[in-house]
């Protein structure tokens, strides 16, 4: 295998071309055609992290109502997710290879809820990946772009902030795979004007019930709590 013929393999991949059709094309083994795609990718990942270079974004996803509720400003119906939105980020390392992080928000009150990555998926894993992470919304998800991922996910850790709460612990494991904010575009959070904490199975309502008062004041949350 030459330098030139392995120039020539990675250009046609450039094209989106599939190993089968590179190997028919150049009279190679589609075995040998893999062999190339696969070194030149390890090279690629091993320089982007010795410098820092973040992969190349694949997709960005959230659910719909997030979208609708934060991107569109929809007014919605009120029922269902009590402000939770899911946004996943994930970065192509190679042919069919991607590395996934997500970001719970509670974008109504308590910011960045929980965070999990990085996750190294080929393409069958990262269909299954998608349908789990996505399936307690009926809604569905839908395709963002990175900035809007960004405004999400770091707009309502600063809105959350404000109100006395820190994003999940986990949040400096997946922060640098998010990338930078640009600070655009600016989102509004809370419902209908006002911090809304609405607690889940984990929330120490009692806690939270607390900061609110001392930083927002009694009167300026609204707030649905389980009893018991």
């Amino acid at each position: 295998m030459t330098s030139a013929l392995e120039s020539e393999i990675l250009a046609l991949r450039d094209k989106r071309l599939t190993p089968k059709q590179i190997a028919r094309k150049l009279g190679l083994k589609v075995s040998q055609v893999n062999s190339v795609i696969k070194t030149s990718a390890e090279k690629t990942a091993i320089t982007r992290a010795e410098t820092g270079e973040l992969a190349p974004i694949a997709q960005c996803l959230v659910n719909t109502r997030c979208a609708e509720l934060l991107l569109e400003e929809q007014t919605l119906d009120d029922s269902g997710m009590g402000g939770l939105g899911i946004v996943l980020v994930a970065r192509t390392t190679g042919s069919k290879r991607f590395v996934v992080c997500t970001y719970m928000v509670d974008y109504w009150c308590l910011g960045l809820k929980d965070t999990m990555g990085e996750k190294k998926l080929n393409d069958i894993k990262y269909q299954q990946f998608l349908n789990m992470v996505y399936r307690g919304f009926p809604d569905g998800y839908q395709e963002i772009t990175l900035e809007q991922a960004q405004a999400i996910v770091y707009g309502a850790i600063d809105y959350a902030n404000n109100l006395g709460f820190k994003p999940h612990r986990d949040f400096q494991k997946t922060k640098n795979h998010l990338g930078t904010w640009s600070g655009q575009p600016k989102l509004t959070f809370g419902r209908q004007g006002k911090p809304c904490f609405v607690q889940g199975p984990y929330d120490n309502g009692t806690q939270i019930m607390q900061t609110l008062r001392q930083n927002v004041g009694e009167g300026n949350f609204n707030y649905l709590m389980g009893l018991g």
